[in-house]
């Protein structure tokens, strides 16, 4: 079995308003990709946006949420879709000197941690990012190397490819988005608009977790790691 994985990420910044950061990947089986995304532009339409309209955490309004609740219903309702999100409570305490790194190896470093969960050595996976700026090859090229070499897949026969792409010509990642937005504005506590919060209400009561604690390790349909800078955290 072939599986598609489209990951995205919230105040992923070293230095930006949030000391919470989130990373988050949505995956289902290839041959499920032009019917989820298929319904996922029924979605849009039904509110009357086109095809091409970029659903986002950061455009969720008081008065216009309503398609974001039908989005969040149609990934617990499809059995085919998943999500894991690793949630890093404060990334300010990072002390990255330490471990002879910097903010930007840590970051590749959390997306290994976000990866090795999901993938099966049994089946084969190609996994998408969402374009952030022009060093990403590299890095991508990097993380590929060695989520092989862990799987000791050094034909490439599990981990296939490693790409970047844009959120807005993607319909699955746009789930990936609003997801792990809304696990970062829960985390950080923030005073957030009415629709934001029906939302994260909604994913609460979709999946019967309170979002705050680490879920099973192999939990299927929303998977959480709540990680901390300790030589324990790195083996989760």
């Amino acid at each position: 079995m072939e599986y598609c994985i489209f990951c995205d990420e919230s105040c992923h910044l070293e230095h930006d308003i949030s000391n919470v950061m989130v990373i988050g990947a949505t995956w289902c089986s290839t041959d499920k990709i032009k019917e989820v995304n298929k319904r996922i532009v029924e979605i849009k339409k039904h509110y009357g946006f086109d095809a091409m309209h970029e659903m986002k955490w950061t455009k969720i309004s008081p008065n216009h949420f309503k398609m974001y609740l039908e989005l969040i219903d149609y990934f617990f309702d499809d059995d085919d879709l998943h999500f894991r999100g690793v949630i890093v409570p404060d990334k300010s305490i990072l002390k990255h000197e330490e471990y002879k790194q910097n903010h930007d190896v840590w970051y590749y470093k959390m997306f290994f941690i976000l990866l090795k969960t999901i993938l099966d050595p049994e089946c084969s996976y190609r996994i998408f990012l969402d374009y952030k700026d022009k060093q990403g090859g590299k890095r991508i090229a990097k993380l590929h190397e060695v989520l092989c070499n862990n799987y000791y897949d050094f034909s490439r026969d599990i981990i296939k490819d490693i790409q970047l792409v844009k959120s807005d010509q993607v319909g699955i990642i746009q789930i990936t988005d609003i997801i792990t937005g809304a696990l970062c504005s829960f985390h950080r506590g923030i005073d957030i608009n009415k629709g934001k919060v029906a939302i994260i209400e909604r994913i609460k009561e979709r999946s019967h977790y309170t979002l705050m604690n680490n879920t099973l390790y192999k939990e299927p349909k929303i998977n959480l790691l709540i990680w901390r800078p300790t030589r324990m955290a790195l083996d989760d």
